[in-house]
């Protein structure tokens, strides 16, 4: 058995020993000697020492015998490293794969501590850009948010004017025309009475350019203007002094209250809010809201409340307390709605039976972007209500302004205020002239 062994592996891919390989065939010879041997039971000590019969040759299991000169083997360059028992035994060794010879690198900074690579074909930026600086909005003057709440009206009432004056002298048709320009700008026949008559006898059968006419033009609305342009005065003598503020719906009453009572609370007088307006829940909701932010006494009651009712306990508590000021919401009625402007007159009866003088100011709020209807809601509150002064709201860039000029020549009813926003602070006195240089388009 061992001596078939030995000649299987000597010939294996081989020729049998010949004549011309001497030192081939004496180990074969030793081999076979010592298998016959084993064979027959014998002990042999060692083993005859022998050529490597395969060593010489690489075989190609596949294809027979390798070349005479084969190729030294060369490793992948994937190849992964080959890891030992000492180098498991290595906490520090983590194998990494290799990089190409001809990949370059960028760093990436995102703080001073981590530094991240990255492969070709990208980049890094070198940090991040700073944010801009914030530029504050520029806060417009009082003049300048004026003259945008009035821009509807200036700039198609005077863009008119300087196309009726373009080479053209003032006569008799002209004035006609401005007139009619005049009182489509709502600003009231008187006043476009007054415009046309200081023109012409200042002008007549000259030259007139759209400057001259938007001059006399601010010129006579300032004199409209200017009786009516008075403070709001608080009797303080009376405890409280009472302010009812009256007015169709959407004229913005519980926002005007509520900038009222943040001026008045400002200076340092007690004021209280009482929401008159039992109609709206939401009315109720918001003047609760001012009155917490203004620092004011708030008092309401549920929904559909009477509302006269509420005014006799408001001026009951307010005089209690001692509060400077008591104003005082009602609901938006419209003026031709009889059985609600009756409620409006039971609210005046039942306080003027606490205090013969109250209520001391009654204030209407009149919507700018109304128009003419303006006109006939202050007669018709007047009547009913006794208003004594009026607040002009909404003059934003809808607003036909001109109104206010007709409303004043007419019925020179005291012009407290005017708002040009929602903001607490977009309520400002009234001023006979800015008023009249903005709807003119003049520079203030």
């Amino acid at each position: 058995m061992a001596l078939g062994f030995i000649k299987k592996v000597f010939t294996f891919g081989k020729d049998k020993p010949s004549a011309d390989k001497p030192a081939e065939a004496e180990d074969f010879a030793s081999l076979v000697d010592a298998a016959e041997r084993i064979d027959a039971g014998e002990t042999i000590e060692a083993l005859p020492e022998a050529a490597d019969p395969i060593a010489a040759e690489v075989i190609d299991t596949a294809g027979g015998p390798a070349a005479d000169e084969a190729e030294p083997e060369v490793a992948p360059a994937s190849a992964e490293p080959e890891i030992t028992a000492a180098t498991v035994e290595d906490e520090d060794f983590h194998p990494q794969p290799e990089q190409p010879a001809d990949v370059t690198h960028a760093v990436l900074e995102p703080d001073e501590d981590n530094a991240v690579t990255l492969p070709k074909g990208f980049a890094a930026t070198a940090s991040r850009p700073e944010p801009e600086p914030e530029i504050p909005a520029v806060k417009l003057s009082w003049f300048q948010r004026l003259r945008q709440g009035l821009a509807r009206t200036s700039s198609q009432l005077t863009g008119q004017i300087a196309a009726l004056f373009t080479k053209r002298k003032l006569d008799e048709d002209t004035l006609e025309e401005l007139e009619d320009l005049l009182i489509q700008a709502d600003l009231g026949v008187e006043t476009a009475m007054r415009v046309t008559g200081t023109l012409s006898s200042e002008r007549y059968g000259k030259d007139v350019t759209g400057e001259d006419v938007s001059r006399i033009m601010a010129a006579e609305i300032t004199k409209v203007l200017k009786p009516v342009a008075r403070p709001l005065a608080l009797d303080l003598s009376h405890k409280p002094h009472v302010i009812l503020v009256v007015g169709v719906n959407g004229t913005g009453k519980t926002t005007t209250i509520g900038k009222l009572a943040a001026k008045l609370s400002g200076s340092g007088l007690k004021v209280m809010l009482a929401a008159g307006d039992t109609f709206r829940a939401a009315a109720i909701e918001q003047l609760k809201i001012w009155a917490d932010r203004t620092g004011s006494t708030f008092l309401g009651t549920k929904l559909g409340a009477d509302a006269a009712g509420l005014a006799y306990d408001a001026f009951e508590k307010a005089r209690a307390e001692k509060s400077d000021v008591l104003i005082i919401d009602t609901a938006g009625r419209l003026q031709n709605k009889t059985e609600l402007m009756a409620e409006l007159e039971k609210i005046v009866r039942v306080l003027g039976k606490l205090d013969p003088d109250a209520p001391h100011t009654v204030l209407q709020t009149l919507d700018a972007t109304t128009g003419q209807n303006a006109m006939n809601q202050v007669e018709i509150f007047r009547n009913i209500a006794g208003v004594n002064g009026l607040i002009m709201t909404k003059l934003d860039g809808t607003a036909r302004g001109g109104i206010l000029v007709a409303i004043a020549a007419k019925h020179k009813l005291p012009v407290y205020f005017i708002g040009v926003g929602e903001g607490v602070d977009d309520l400002e006195p009234f001023e006979a002239e800015d008023f009249a240089a903005a709807i003119a388009g003049l520079p203030h």
